[in-house]
């Protein structure tokens, strides 16, 4: 009857190693690396599902009817809302290339440097000008000179494209001044207002075709990929695996201390039923 308290009283002895300092860091270390790696599990989760509802808004907008322009920004400083992001839009009207510029640091689809072409359009029906990125060009010789761009089309022409909100400065561009003429950072309207004096509705056509076609134009910016969801998903599941990987590698820790405990003393060998009672 007395043979469980000593297996007790030996399984107390045998374990007294986890009250060092050395294992009381290791537990402590597992215990705060569980709801860590939990939340790590869950960032990567919230990442996957925006990345899903983003390419959902991208496609849904890529494949709605056209709409003109001035209906969907129909005032100067109109801050474009995420849900109108990517909504295909036309426009008519004729470019004003005298306040053409360009947008530097911009990559085509290969990720070679080069511009941005924005020209603006003065609307047919007045009601504006509309900011309209033509597409990509390679950089000349050197950045301090205005690149070669093909010329815009003459004439009234109908534009469709997408809406696209202004930029602004990020993490990954900057709006730095001192740049040389006619080359800016950002296609913004505001700051565009500024310089041309001109009433721009807010946001600006990315270009996707053009009627009648020009003989000559910059590299049209392909439409953004809308079904790769990244690999948010694989990445949570990978963090909460970790985390139960946790416990189980602390378990085997333990278990590997006591059996290299247990060789240096001579009692690996030791049956608990010849322990007298």
């Amino acid at each position: 009857m007395r043979k469980p308290v000593v297996r007790s009283a030996y399984r107390s002895h045998v374990y007294r190693f986890l009250l060092t300092r050395q294992w009381l860091i290791t537990m402590l270390i597992a215990l705060l690396l569980i709801p860590a790696t939990i939340e790590l599990g869950f960032w990567q989760l919230h990442r996957h599902e925006t990345r899903v509802a983003r390419n959902e808004l991208i496609g849904k907008a890529l494949t709605a009817a056209p709409v003109p322009f001035d209906t969907l920004s129909p005032t100067p400083g109109f801050a474009v809302p995420t849900d109108l992001t990517w909504h295909a839009v036309t426009a008519t009207g004729q470019y004003d290339p005298a306040h053409e510029f360009v947008v530097r640091k911009r990559t085509d689809s290969n990720g070679t440097i080069g511009y941005f072409v924005v020209t603006p359009m003065k609307l047919s029906d007045g009601r504006g000008t509309v900011l309209v990125n033509r597409g990509w060009v390679a950089s000349g010789d050197t950045a301090t000179v205005y690149p070669s761009v093909p010329a815009a089309p003459t004439g009234e022409v109908t534009l469709t494209g997408r809406l696209r909100a202004d930029e602004t400065s990020s993490s990954w561009i900057k709006d730095r001044a001192g740049l040389p003429d006619r080359q800016f950072n950002l296609i913004n309207t505001e700051q565009q207002a500024k310089e041309t004096g001109a009433t721009l509705l807010g946001g600006y056509l990315e270009l996707a075709a053009t009627n009648p076609a020009p003989a000559d134009q910059p590299q049209l910016i392909p439409e953004p990929n809308h079904s790769d969801i990244g690999p948010h998903m694989a990445y949570a599941i990978q963090w909460w695996l970790f985390t139960t990987m946790i416990p189980v590698g602390v378990w085997i820790l333990i278990r590997r201390e006591v059996k290299d405990r247990a060789k240096e003393a001579g009692e690996a060998e030791v049956p608990l039923a010849a322990v007298p009672a």
